[in-house]
């Protein structure tokens, strides 16, 4: 039933459609962030630029993280719903390989995830609609609508459907969930800061015999194989089988050391190197490499003002040590989805205003000393020469892959009295957040 704050729907005489809150993006952001508002019975607009369903460059790994975000959703994820589940990482390195199962904890399940983004979209953007958000397809938002005495957002324009007719939408606070371009954040000089590190990752797809692998893999000693002193590159590559016949196989490098690649080649390149039981061969391929960027390290500041909040790859919430994004995107719609419902229950300008900078607080508590762990391992990734040593010296520890698998998963139990639990915590407390 919807709640006591839902708004009754309006169309004005010139066209303009009014809602209480606008989500731009029906990512997993967005439709995390719609699900959560109208859920509380605040009248929701989730405008989609594309049409369901659509593919979005991605590994489809899901960590345990994710998991309880889509649980929360009350989204079924059993096999028999279409999800392949997974029992944690296996790390390659150096000729080591190493399988870490996903800790079973008390906020996160001991199981990851795997489907298509395609697939998985939409399924988050129908069970938003679900609750009560109304989603609306091929809605191509052009730019905000601001108001010139306070240069608050108070809607969007866009242009609708195949006809592409002009449509005005009006609401007192707006959501930019559209991905790493933005043109919503940018239009609202939201711009990104350029001393965070971007990502980048590039994928296929090929049939394989391993596609039910219970494990992600990892490769982490990600090298050029034309160059003579076979250096390690800033990133990692995997291979997720898909339990639909084939596999998922990327890779993900940063941009810090300034490595002038063909990226897309040297995917080619490494899974012909692949061992032969993958059943890797040109003829195997069925997608082409696509790629895209990864807003890492919450690079796009401020995630609040005047009437807008960031959500996403919009606001830069991959992590900077991973790439890992599904996550940390559906989480920080979650936020935001609480800082505005707490907003509209307010009677005062100051009152709507200090519970909508919380949003920007709550990305600050959860991300920013893990983060800054991540940008730090991103700086040294860009220094070849450190990451050539450490690469030699480290790479096929054992008890350095476990650190290594730990911190990038982020999984930790907040009361665990393991001593790696412990340190990451406080590492993570520690850890400049700035």
């Amino acid at each position: 039933m919807p709640g006591p704050q839902q708004q009754v729907t309006a169309r004005t005489d010139r066209g303009v459609e009014e809602a209480d809150v606008i989500v731009v993006g029906a990512g997993p952001s967005g439709s995390a962030a719609a699900y959560h508002l109208a859920r509380t019975g605040l009248d929701v607009l989730l405008l989609e630029k594309s049409a369901f369903p659509r593919e979005k460059v991605c590994g489809d790994g899901l960590t345990p993280r994710a998991v309880k975000q889509l649980t929360d959703m009350g989204i079924d994820v059993s096999e028999e719903a279409g999800w392949l589940h997974n029992k944690g990482l296996r790390l390659v390195a150096s000729g080591r390989r190493l399988e870490f199962d996903w800790p079973e904890l008390s906020a996160y399940p001991g199981y990851g995830l795997v489907r298509r983004r395609a697939d998985f979209d939409e399924l988050l953007a129908r069970r938003a609609a679900a609750a009560g958000a109304r989603l609306v397809e091929r809605a191509n938002v052009t730019g905000p609508s601001v108001d010139e005495r306070t240069r608050r957002i108070t809607g969007v324009s866009a242009r609708l459907g195949e006809g592409r007719e002009p449509v005005e939408y009006r609401a007192p606070i707006v959501l930019a969930a559209d991905g790493n371009s933005t043109r919503l954040s940018v239009a609202m000089n939201r711009h990104r800061r350029t001393d965070r590190a971007m990502g980048v990752a590039y994928r296929t797809y090929f049939t394989t015999p391993r596609h039910e692998d219970r494990y992600l893999e990892a490769w982490l000693d990600l090298r050029d194989p034309d160059d003579r002193t076979r250096r390690l590159l800033p990133g990692y590559a995997w291979v997720f089988g898909m339990g639909d016949g084939t596999a998922n196989v990327g890779l993900g490098v940063l941009d810090t050391a300034h490595v002038d690649l063909d990226w897309r080649d040297l995917l080619r390149r490494w899974c012909e190197e692949l061992p032969p039981e993958y059943g890797y061969t040109p003829e195997a391929v069925t997608e082409p490499i696509r790629g895209s960027a990864l807003p890492m390290g919450l690079n796009r500041q401020p995630h609040y003002a005047d009437g807008l909040l960031l959500v996403g790859d919009a606001g830069g919430t991959v992590s900077p040590g991973t790439g890992e994004g599904i996550a940390y995107a559906m989480e920080s719609g979650r936020f935001a989805a609480e800082s505005v419902v707490q907003a509209l229950a307010r009677r005062t300008d100051r009152g709507r205003e200090l519970a909508l900078r919380t949003y920007p607080q709550a990305l600050r508590s959860a991300y920013a000393g893990y983060f800054a762990l991540g940008r730090l391992a991103a700086d040294l990734l860009g220094r070849p020469r450190l990451l050539g040593a450490a690469g030699t010296a480290g790479l096929g520890r054992p008890a350095l892959l476990k650190i290594a698998f730990r911190l990038m998963v982020n999984l930790t139990e907040p009361n665990s009295k393991d001593a790696l639990d412990r340190l990451l915590h406080l590492i993570g407390r520690v850890a400049p957040g700035k």
